[in-house]
């Protein structure tokens, strides 16, 4: 019921036909086509609507979570508290996020085919995502054509830049993850891993904070056993 009533006053306006679907069945449509990833005339015939009536559901429960970006996907306003956990968690100081990228396959885009293509030659978004200890995403980037190198995407990045559009399903599954967190839903794939909440967060860096010092710091006052 969470999410009906988080879009709820999006979507329920669409709903007034006497035939209409009630938002928790139109969350469930979207929810169903995330989770499974069939294509919408699959998910149409499950649960016997047209795959035009799905297509506008998803789009329209899509972009209602996705204006919700900002109020569930933020960086963390308590530092101390996030680079605690990282410490407690790995043993590694100062730690702010854990940043990677990620190709997501797409159909060939009609417009700007080949910057879409990556090094196997298939057509994919890059997504770069940063996540706290917890796993819950604190920024995301899903802008870039497959062929973008990462370094290129942290450099423009909306950690640096003001955000741009960004991929719907993607954006619209990170805030879902950080929903499920926030409820203290079960991970299905939790391996038990408790954050302890005390312990010293190690030294701190007052040097040059290019990458090759901090790296040095970290090697030397944390892996020198």
């Amino acid at each position: 019921m969470f999410i009906s009533n988080l879009v709820s006053n999006d979507i329920s306006r669409k709903t007034k036909s006497n035939h209409a679907l009630t938002v928790p069945q139109m969350v469930m449509v979207t929810l169903r086509f995330l989770a499974t990833g069939s294509v919408l005339q699959v998910v149409g015939d499950t649960i016997g609507l047209h795959k035009g009536t799905v297509s506008r559901i998803v789009s329209d429960v899509l972009t209602s979570l996705c204006s919700k970006r900002d109020e569930f996907i933020k960086w963390p306003r308590n530092v101390d508290e996030t680079r605690g956990d990282f410490y407690r968690l790995s043993g590694f100081p100062n730690i702010l996020g854990a940043i990677d990228g990620t190709h997501v396959r797409i159909q060939a885009p009609s417009e700007d085919e080949p910057s879409f293509v990556n090094r196997k030659s298939l057509h994919f978004v890059n997504v770069q995502a940063v996540c706290d200890a917890r796993g819950k995403f604190t920024d995301i980037n899903a802008n870039w054509p497959g062929s973008s190198h990462d370094s290129h995407i942290f450099r423009t990045s909306q950690i640096r830049m003001t955000p741009s559009k960004t991929c719907k399903i993607i954006i619209a599954c990170a805030i879902l993850h950080n929903i499920c967190i926030l409820l203290n839903e079960p991970d299905l794939e939790d391996d038990g891993l408790v954050i302890d909440n005390d312990g010293d967060l190690g030294d701190r860096f007052f040097g040059d904070q290019d990458g090759r010092g901090v790296r040095d710091h970290i090697s030397s006052t944390c892996f020198n056993r």
